[in-house]
């Protein structure tokens, strides 16, 4: 059975990062992340994360350069991180519980799901 892949963005803007706080699943509510979702059949990473910020966020947003390496979510599914650029809209959480913008010097005090720990240098330097 081939991987699952999981695109999260990393949408910045003005020196800062946005991130979405978690409504589920239980062990992970409360908790922020990178806005994403899983990339259907069919669709390049690209335009599944492009797809997943314009459902979950309502942005119309650029997928440019990787960020980070891959992180293994499990044995099915693999989560890679895009630097992503706000093209119009107004960020608003759907699916998530808040929504705030990060600069470099808070990474560290966000509450981080388990995974998106894993790209905290590479945001401090895209940042």
């Amino acid at each position: 059975m081939p991987t699952q892949i999981v695109v999260a963005g990393a949408v910045i803007n003005g020196g800062a990062v946005l991130v979405a706080q978690r409504l589920r699943p239980p062990d992970l509510a409360g908790r922020w992340e990178l806005p994403g979702g899983k990339v259907a059949d069919g669709e390049t990473e690209a335009v599944a994360l492009a797809r997943e910020l314009a459902e979950e966020l309502g942005i119309d947003v650029a997928v440019g350069e990787r960020l980070g390496g891959d992180v293994a979510l499990n044995e099915a599914m693999t989560l890679r991180a895009y630097r992503v650029r706000l093209v119009s809209g107004d960020p608003h959480p759907r699916d998530h519980q808040a929504l705030r913008w990060v600069t470099a010097d808070e990474l560290g005090d966000v509450d981080w799901v388990p995974a998106d720990r894993a790209w905290l240098d590479a945001l401090a330097e895209a940042l």
